[in-house]
């Protein structure tokens, strides 16, 4: 591939940064912090040039950009001024048009969003030459690959409950926190259900519109698929879904995004298990973590290196549909266990 560098767009952000200097790395010198906010992409930049000398002569080393992903003709121009070969997107833009001008230009697309109706407009496009790779972070991302593994243990599944733990004490980014209050007013399909998660115990967890439960079930070919959350917080897990039905109302929405972004009630761990069924037979995989925000830019960062190494086929694909990925969790150090042999799932 003739363009060999990284464009990270929302690289300072909470899960940005762990993009950023994981892949600095990796590849010194090739890693592009982008944003809105020029002035921070380009201390961070600095900041990661001088501890690895700066790069090689005619990469980015130390380069920054500014980015505005509703401005096509500049992001266009972003590209080609920082020979960009992978962009990393880790900011939610309100359509598809970085990833059309992305894989128009045969550049790779590593795409952390979480919104249903944003990652299946990119499912639509077309490349011959360049991979979109999306649901890539935790839930999508490591969801998806430990449902993909209960699938196949079943040889196919009719049904795939996923689980989401999140530790609240977590300094989540703003936009992050935004888009989970965001959806508590949607009021998805399905019951809440009690679930036993590593190092957490049973804990109720309430349906959530991730966007793992849509894709799954066209990429696995499963008819129906439950994604639920909690946090480790019991009483603030029941107290937000609680309010899901006031949510719907702005008011509402802008009180509880700034009492989650300035309060934090419990730790940094988070948990993730999927169970599936055919007929009367279930498999199910767990893993736990810490700090949800560094293991979603880790996960990121992986997809990132097997682009640049050439490993992964051209298209758009989510996390699950590709097996060079499917060891992601381990080369990432988290312990996948069979959740069937320490805990049961109970209705």
């Amino acid at each position: 591939m003739a363009l060999v560098n990284v464009l990270v767009v929302g690289g300072y952000g909470a899960v940005g940064v762990h993009v950023v200097k994981t892949l600095a790395g990796w590849f010194p010198g090739r890693v592009v912090p982008a944003g809105r906010d020029l002035a921070k992409a380009s201390r961070l930049a600095e900041a990661i040039a001088a501890t690895d000398g700066g790069g090689s002569a005619g990469t980015a080393g130390g380069a920054a950009a500014r980015v505005d992903v509703t401005d096509a003709d500049g992001f266009a121009r972003v590209l080609e001024q920082h020979q960009i070969g992978v962009v990393v997107l880790c900011v939610e833009p309100p359509d598809a048009t970085v990833a059309r001008v992305c894989l128009g230009q045969g550049v790779h697309l590593v795409d952390v969003g979480a919104s249903y109706r944003l990652l299946a407009q990119v499912e639509g496009l077309k490349t011959a030459e360049a991979t979109a790779v999306l649901s890539v972070g935790v839930a999508p991302g490591l969801t998806n690959l430990l449902a993909r593994r209960a699938h196949d243990a079943l040889g196919g599944a009719d049904r795939i409950d996923l689980t989401v733990l999140l530790g609240a004490g977590e300094r989540h980014g703003a936009d992050a926190v935004r888009w989970t209050v965001g959806q508590l007013a949607t009021r998805p399909d399905g019951a809440p259900l009690r679930v036993e998660l590593p190092g957490f115990g049973t804990r109720t967890a309430h349906p959530f519109p991730f966007s793992d439960q849509h894709t799954l079930r066209r990429t696995l070919g499963v008819p129906v698929v439950t994604t639920r959350l909690c946090l480790d917080s019991a009483p603030l897990t029941a107290g937000l879904f609680a309010l899901s039905g006031a949510a719907r109302h702005a008011q509402v929405r802008r009180a509880l995004t700034a009492v989650l972004s300035r309060v934090h009630m419990g730790g940094d761990r988070f948990a993730v298990r999927a169970d599936a069924y055919l007929g009367d037979r279930r498999a199910a995989y767990a893993l736990a973590g810490r700090e949800q925000s560094r293991y979603t830019g880790l996960v990121a960062a992986h997809v990132t290196r097997a682009l640049l190494d050439g490993r992964l086929p051209p298209g758009v694909h989510h996390l699950d549909q590709l097996p060079a990925l499917a060891s992601v969790p381990e080369d990432l150090g988290l312990r996948v266990e069979n959740a069937l042999e320490f805990n049961r799932i109970s209705f």
